[in-house]
């Protein structure tokens, strides 16, 4: 018996409702959200760059700048 979609979304936002409990302060829960949503969405790199063309297509540029001092400045 495999996961379907439709199973796995929710044990996916579960997952990353955990991390978000302990990551610390709450200016980072958005970035968060995105970081972990790109990692499981289809692009071909997962760097920020392609990240940030998926989850925010209209604002490349704003994301892209988000998610790096997101992972640059990871406590």
């Amino acid at each position: 018996m495999g996961l379907r979609a439709k199973d796995t979304e929710p044990r996916l936002v579960a997952f990353v409702d955990g991390l978000v409990s302990v990551i610390g302060h709450a200016d980072r829960a958005g970035p968060l959200r995105v970081y972990c949503t790109g990692l499981v969405m289809p692009c071909e790199r997962k760097s920020v760059e392609p990240m940030a063309a998926v989850t925010a297509p209209a604002r490349v540029g704003a994301q892209h700048q988000k998610l790096l001092h997101f992972v640059g400045e990871a406590a």
